[in-house]
């Protein structure tokens, strides 16, 4: 079999983890089978339509590390990949329909197809099309016509049941009944309806296998009908489950204790390839205890008999200790490339900021943080010219010895050459004798002094970064507010 699977996301707004989700799975089934992975626009739904989303999805898809062989973009044998362009294509296909009356011309108004609704429900019918105008004569329809009404083009639905084989759920099977009736194709304004398109564009791109979201099972059987009309044969089809969220419930867009799009991972600073490495695993398991897999290990051992029926639960705390193991394991040179716009604000025409004081201060953080937004926040002492000690520093600044401490130290500082790592110990043990304080009575109120806090990174290399005029200003800073501190 010639392996062909496509991801095609209607560009209504931003990329959900969901549709990431499905795109991934998708994507590593085709790489693992040898095949070709496809990415289809699928626009039909004119008024939702949200301007540029296609080129975000695909911006999206990329950086999380999902690319295309063929499709929107990138081009291919089968396009275009973008469903409005293909109406031409379209509009053939429904004639044939029309022609073998396997379609038909529906002048029904959405006020009447409501009031049929409300008299169904009211009389504990099944809701559904009633087919009032499945058989209008030619007089019939012209009249309508006259009124002005345009039609919509609905698909005559046969009265025996479909069935297909799953690739996650085993074989499902649809009565007839169950698709509400002959299902509208095209609709009045032209614009095909989804499960037409997708159908028409399925067989015509010579798709094997479509994997999707479980909330597609229900388009499945219109879908079919679609295919058995036409004589083709249908793809393989596989829909994964739903993705829940921290409660056990479905994930709800509306949910605002889970971020929900991968624009908001990226501009939170998670890395793609712990994104890519998490959502593989949502509803997957590749087997054994090992949780952190290349892309290509993840490829090699994609298979559809280790997808879960069951609903993959979103374990964000999951996901931030992930980004932080890969975070760790990348080297603080290639790191700071990505934490520089983060801190771009704060060390914009300054001095002192340079690429080593970078590197190095991203060192000092790159173990201690689960995503990159959180660096602005817990490097600030080293990014203000200022700080102010919090409660526990200003405890330790509250003890007797800790002017003349600082009185020493200020005069150490200033006469020393070398501003580096070695410096530092040379300068902290002058201070040392020449204030007759040590342990922590010396390190805790020169920490506070300097940093504003009694913990944080190893003393000697935040001297270094935060430099010697800094250092020697923020501890005057501190002795001339020293009455002040309580």
């Amino acid at each position: 079999m010639n392996v062909r699977l496509r991801y095609a996301p209607s560009p209504t707004g931003h990329l959900h983890i969901g549709g990431a989700r499905t795109a991934l799975f998708n994507y590593l089934f085709a790489k693992h089978a040898g095949g070709t992975f496809i990415l289809r626009i699928e626009d039909t739904d004119i008024e939702r339509n949200v301007d540029r989303a296609a080129e975000e999805f695909a911006a999206n898809l990329r950086w999380l590390g999902i690319s295309w062989d063929e499709g929107a973009f990138v081009g291919g044998d089968y396009g275009p990949y973008v469903c409005t362009k293909r109406l031409d294509i379209y509009k053939e296909y429904v004639e044939k329909l029309l022609a073998q009356g396997l379609a038909y011309r529906c002048y029904c108004s959405a006020e009447e197809l409501q009031q049929e609704r409300e008299t169904q429900l009211q009389t504990g019918s099944m809701v559904q099309y009633s087919g009032s105008c499945s058989h209008l004569t030619e007089e019939q329809r012209r009249a309508f016509e006259d009124e002005g009404r345009t039609p919509v083009i609905r698909f005559r639905v046969p009265s025996h049941t479909v069935s297909f084989n799953d690739m996650i759920r085993g074989t499902l099977s649809f009565e007839s009944s169950s698709v509400g009736g002959d299902f509208v194709i095209v609709k009045s304004n032209g614009i095909p309806a989804y499960n037409f398109a997708c159908t028409v564009d399925d067989h015509l791109m010579q798709i094997s296998h479509v994997i999707r979201g479980e909330e597609h099972i229900s388009n499945t059987p219109r879908q079919l009908y679609i295919y058995e009309a036409f004589g083709w044969e249908p793809p393989i089809f596989g829909h994964v489950s739903l993705i829940l969220g921290e409660d056990g419930k479905k994930l709800s867009k509306r949910d605002e204790s889970i971020v929900q799009f991968i624009e908001q991972y990226r501009e939170m600073g998670y890395l793609p390839d712990a994104l890519f490495n998490f959502l593989a695993l949502l509803g997957w398991s590749p087997g054994g205890k090992e949780e952190i897999l290349t892309k290509q290990q993840l490829i090699e051992s994609f298979e559809f008999d280790r997808v879960s029926k069951s609903g993959a639960f979103f374990d964000s705390v999951r996901l931030a200790w992930m980004n932080g193991h890969y975070l760790k394991e990348m080297s603080a040179e290639d790191l700071s490339v990505l934490v520089e716009p983060y801190i771009r604000s704060y060390v914009e025409g300054k001095e002192w900021f340079t690429k080593e004081w970078l590197i190095e201060f991203t060192s000092l953080f790159k173990d201690k943080i689960t995503c990159l937004s959180e660096i602005p926040a817990i490097g600030l002492m080293f990014l203000v010219d200022q700080v102010a000690p919090d409660e526990e520093a200003k405890s330790s600044l509250s003890l007797p010895h800790v002017a003349d401490l600082l009185q020493v130290f200020i005069e150490q500082a200033r006469v020393v050459d070398e501003w580096t790592p070695d410096g530092m110990k040379a300068l902290v043990k002058a201070v040392q004798t020449a204030s007759n304080v040590k342990g922590k009575d010396l390190f805790m109120p020169l920490r506070a002094a300097i940093t504003g806090q009694l913990h944080g990174p190893d003393l000697n290399r935040s001297l270094v970064l935060l430099g010697k005029e800094r250092v020697i200003k923020r501890a005057q800073t501190t002795l001339a507010q020293f009455i002040h501190i309580e």
